[in-house]
């Protein structure tokens, strides 16, 4: 049973009017941001939620039980609010999300309708619709370990032991073009063999995206210029000249954890376990004979 405040109360069953709704989305960065679908600014807990923002709730729906639960809200990507770089840029992604019933009259008397978190963000133009995830949603988050044939550490973490500040397995570079969206060419520090730093890390040292890290794809040389393939473009314009730094990938492989990184002793997968396809393996007595004929004519 949720406990309504008494001044929300007394207000509800004199009328629903001046009723409200606020959203408090604090960022992971810990940076706060407050909106109102109310037609003037309101203050609560030091915090400021802004009218005229553009946004407003969209949909929202609650299930009994462990489902999960969640919503919608909609806005404009506007300066007052939140902006298309900073969505682009990742700035909200996972951010936390508080809604509450507010009587704007009397701010102080409010509700905490929800907590959630921030899922799938959809833009069109210069519009946007953000998911609300529930509480909920966490207990579909897989959590500990994962038994399978390729290592489940991360390169460079407390479990995998390679420090990515070796020489070897880290360079900087400037960039020299972008031919095509999510394509670079560029300068390295150093003489790396094609495919080094295929599935690696890019951040951005520089530039408009400055503090932005992005997935490698491949990383190639065609002569004597060196590309890379970003899985996604930068959320800002790139430009020649612009810095970063590059740390090596892992195929998560036993092979490359022993030939690449001599890592072999922290290896964290299991790759002698039988996979879906071993009932269909020959056995070692089968012989040449595997054609689907009789064994026995």
């Amino acid at each position: 049973m949720r406990a309504i405040p008494p001044a929300l109360a007394a207000r509800l069953k004199e009328s629903a009017t001046t009723l409200c709704r606020c959203w408090a989305l604090r960022r992971r960065d810990g940076f706060v941001l407050g909106f109102t679908d109310h037609d003037r600014d309101l203050s609560l807990g030091g915090v400021t939620y802004a009218a005229r923002s553009g946004l407003e709730a969209a949909e929202a729906s609650a299930e009994l039980g462990f489902a999960v639960g969640g919503g919608e809200v909609a806005g404009a990507l506007t300066s007052a609010g939140i902006t298309e770089a900073d969505v682009a840029a990742g700035l909200y992604d996972g951010a936390g999300v508080e809604t509450w019933l507010v009587d704007w009259a009397e701010p102080e008397a409010r509700l905490l309708l929800d907590v959630a978190t921030l899922g799938e963000i959809r833009r069109a133009g210069s519009a946007f619709v953000v998911e609300l995830r529930g509480l909920m949603h966490r207990l579909d988050v897989t959590v500990g370990r994962s038994f399978r044939a390729a290592c489940d550490a991360d390169l460079g973490d407390a479990r995998c032991r390679v420090s990515l500040a070796d020489p070897r397995f880290r360079t900087t570079g400037t960039v020299r073009a972008l031919p095509e969206p999510g394509r670079l060419t560029v300068a390295l520090a150093g003489p790396f063999a094609a495919g080094w730093f295929s599935g690696g890390r890019l951040t951005w040292d520089g530039g408009a995206n400055a503090g932005v890290s992005a997935d490698l794809r491949g990383h190639r040389r065609d002569g004597e210029t060196v590309i890379l393939d970003l899985w996604d473009p930068p959320p800002r314009p790139a430009a020649s000249g612009d810095a970063f730094t590059l740390t090596a990938g892992c195929d998560k492989s036993l092979a490359a954890c022993r030939d690449r990184f001599a890592n072999t002793v922290n290896f964290q997968g299991f790759p002698h376990l039988p996979g879906n396809d071993f009932v269909l393996r020959a056995g070692p007595d089968a012989g040449a004979r595997l054609d689907g004929s009789s064994l026995f004519r």
